[in-house]
């Protein structure tokens, strides 16, 4: 069979196989056969690093030389060929290999009758990727071969002694590592290998981990981790960074600058890599970011890489490193990260809406995490405890109006405040005071610099010789530049001290001091975000535990302070029906004994009123059609005028308005709608404003009966005609 045009127009053999002659058969041609030499013989060069092939010469030449056994074994010069594609590549996983990929191809492709390598380990560390060849060998009837013998993958002897040479091979890899990897562990247990030490450190002469010498680099990374602690969330760190133009120090771990400090500016992920190195708190750690096999993905060696606690790792070794902050704040900069993480568990960060317990609310009959609703075009706050019906189907375990509550829990936040207002009075100068002045100190930090460059630039421009035209244009053009780049940030501090007045004003400090002390009035000021109201809260509260009462109108609310104090609240809260009123039976029976003492509905209103009744919605006074409906309900109806003016106002077969809509059990809406299409004889008393009276024998109120059953169905086809055409009235 002969080869494809491809493999032909390969790579030529090493030069050595030109003086190679006829050769006997070092290892017997008993296993060789004419299909085989049919075939191509396929010699595979490999070396695991660029630096082995740089370096081990002597290696590359021996795998190289077994093209001339292909030769001594019978193939001619033209039929042996040499992949060496995997030069500098590891063979602990067929991923990235294109060289053994081509061979196991070829070999599938019936191509190859012989395959080469100087031991097993240069074709395959891995018992998967090894076995894989051994089967397409035996499957298409190739021999593998190195420097201790032919092997025929079919023949049992053979497969078995091969298997063995690819465990060992394996094996070998796994030594080796091992041997690595503790010989590394070791250092790292003495707190001595750093692979790159983190912004804001430098390796001193010693090998020790210093401080970055540079004063403004380190400046830099203190306000990272202050700027936290106030905001409490990365990302409001990082807007307040660009907003202001503050730059990290970064100091190069390759290439040509490298160990120059450079100014880059921020993102997400560096400072949160931050937050998280625990050797920012002079912990030394190693181990930290290892990698889940899980996670690898093909064709990303870096893939796979996890961040763990600091007290999972490896090696953790405190106060080994000089620290920017106190074990104790990166602690709770670890709790405050995972506080920040939207899951069902934690609270989250501090949102932009106007709920002001978001994150913070539990319910108090199932112990999950209520979250925040807002309904309708106005937005209406709702706490709502809907875990276990999105999770389980399980039906909805309480919800309340969140306006009440955050006003409630407002209050109490105020009264705990309160003492507090003097003493805030005066930090509030002097926070802003000192964020200003730190703002100042690090725009004369990059002003020093900026000079500094230029002059440098200066220097370098002077200290060449002026006939030197081809060094000093370069200079000239370095030096200008230093000058713009100067020139800018001048214009630029300018502006910012515009802005921003580097000393407060005795009137401003006055104010400050006035809008500390009068918490209540600062609480409710416009300029007061809900973000800044949840901050503060935050600070005071851990969580909110509230739990309605039989779903009424009462929510027992227990606040939980920091410092594992608690206090109860008892809240009452809008419904949606009168019969979720724990006092619903008595305010019924109340409305009776008004409506039997002959009250009018107004007048019942008005009574109920003043005694202090409210209405589900939490108004503050009840109405006359209010009453009315309520009435309705018990199959009720209005109080009607003493007996005597009743004889003398109403005729055979009259009856009060209220009382046929009692006496039909439906709502006098319903039937004064029915009224005014005419489906019924009515008239007025004492004109527009009176009282009505509705004519209705027993064949009428039989017949209402049954529009009243007709008209509950969900038919949208109109009613029949008999039923809405009153017969006449036998004394119209």
């Amino acid at each position: 069979m002969s080869p494809p045009d491809a493999l032909t127009a390969d790579a030529p053999i090493a030069p050595c196989l030109a003086s190679v002659g006829p050769a006997t058969n070092p290892f017997g041609s008993t296993k060789i056969r004419p299909q085989h030499l049919d075939r191509l013989a396929v010699v595979y060069v490999r070396q695991s690093t660029p630096r082995q092939v740089l370096e081990n010469r002597e290696s590359a030449e021996m795998q190289y030389a077994l093209a001339r056994r292909a030769v001594a074994l019978g193939w001619p010069e033209e039929r042996v060929w040499v992949i060496d594609e995997d030069q500098g590549v590891s063979a602990q996983s067929a991923e990235g290999r294109m060289g053994f990929q081509r061979l196991l191809a070829e070999v599938g492709l019936d191509h190859v009758g012989l395959v080469l390598g100087i031991e097993m380990s240069r074709l395959a560390r891995s018992c998967k990727d090894w076995h894989q060849l051994l089967e397409l060998c035996a499957l298409f009837q190739a021999l593998l071969a190195d420097q201790d013998g032919l092997y025929d993958p079919a023949d049992y002897n053979d497969r078995l002694l091969l298997g063995l040479k690819g465990t060992m091979s394996e094996a070998e890899l796994h030594i080796l590592r091992n041997r690595l990897n503790q010989g590394r562990l070791n250092k790292a247990r003495r707190g001595d290998l750093f692979c790159h030490w983190p912004m804001g450190y430098v390796r001193s002469p010693s090998g020790e981990l210093a401080m970055e010498p540079d004063e403004q680099a380190r400046a830099v990374v203190q306000i990272v981790f202050d700027k936290f602690e106030a905001y409490g969330t990365v990302n409001k760190v990082l807007r307040y960074m660009v907003h202001h133009q503050v730059h990290l120090g970064i100091r190069l771990h390759s290439g040509p600058n490298r160990g120059q400090l450079e100014w880059h500016r921020p993102c997400r992920e560096t400072l949160l890599n931050m937050l998280h190195h625990p050797v920012y708190a002079g912990a030394y750690c190693y181990g930290r970011r290892p990698i889940d096999p899980r996670r690898k993905r093909p064709g990303h060696p870096h893939s796979g890489r996890i961040r763990v606690s600091a007290e999972a790792c490896l090696v953790l070794l405190r106060d080994r490193c000089p620290a920017y902050i106190s074990w104790e704040r990166y602690q709770a900069n670890q709790r405050q990260i995972r506080e920040n993480r939207c899951r069902a568990e934690s609270r989250g960060p501090v949102r932009e809406g106007v709920s002001l317990l978001g994150g913070l609310i539990e319910c108090g009959h199932c112990g999950c995490r209520m979250t925040v609703h807002y309904d309708g075009p106005a937005k209406r706050l709702t706490y709502v405890c809907e875990r276990r019906q999105v999770e389980y189907g399980e039906p909805l375990c309480q919800q309340l109006a969140g306006r009440g509550l955050d006003q409630l829990v407002g209050r109490q936040i105020l009264e705990v405040l309160k003492p507090a207002a003097l003493e805030l009075s005066l930090a509030a100068a002097g926070q802003i005071q000192e964020e200003r002045e730190r703002l100042h100190y690090h725009w004369k930090h990059r002003l020093e610099r900026a000079r500094y460059e230029a002059e440098r630039a200066a220097r370098q421009y002077h200290a060449v010789e002026p006939e030197n035209r081809l060094v000093t244009r370069t200079l000239e053009r370095h030096w200008e530049e230093a000058l713009q780049a100067q020139r800018q940030l001048e214009e630029d501090y300018g502006r910012f001290q515009s802005e921003q007045p580097q000393e407060l004003s005795g009137d401003n400090q006055n104010r400050i001091r006035a809008l500390a002390s009068d918490i209540p009035a600062l609480w409710q000021l416009p300029t007061t975000t809900a973000a800044d109201r949840q901050t503060t809260l935050r600070h005071l509260i851990e969580k909110v535990v509230v739990a309605v009462q039989d779903n009424t109108e009462y929510v027992d609310v227990t606040i939980h302070w920091k410092g594992s104090m608690t206090s109860q609240h008892e809240l009452i809260r809008p419904v949606g029906s009168y019969e979720q009123l724990r006092d619903y039976d008595r305010l019924m029976k109340r409305i009776v004994t008004l409506r039997d003492q002959g009250q009018t509905t107004r007048v019942m209103a008005e009574q109920l009123t003043r005694e202090g009744w409210r209405t589900p919605r939490h108004r503050t006074h009840f109405r006359s059609d209010t009453v009315r409906k309520l009435l309705s309900r018990r199959g009720l109806c209005e109080s009607r005028p003493p007996a005597s003016k009743s004889d003398q106002l109403l005729r055979p077969h009259e009856w009060w308005f209220g009382d046929l809509a009692g006496s039909l059990a439906m709502p006098q809406p319903t039937l004064y709608a029915w009224l005014r299409r005419g489906w019924v004889h009515s008239r007025q008393l004492h004109g527009r404003h009176g009282r009505w009276i509705v004519w209705a024998d027993e064949d009428e109120v039989d017949r209402l009966r049954r529009l009243r059953a007709r008209s509950r169905s969900w038919s949208d086809d109109a009613p029949p005609v008999d039923l809405t055409t009153p017969k006449p009235r036998p004394d119209s």
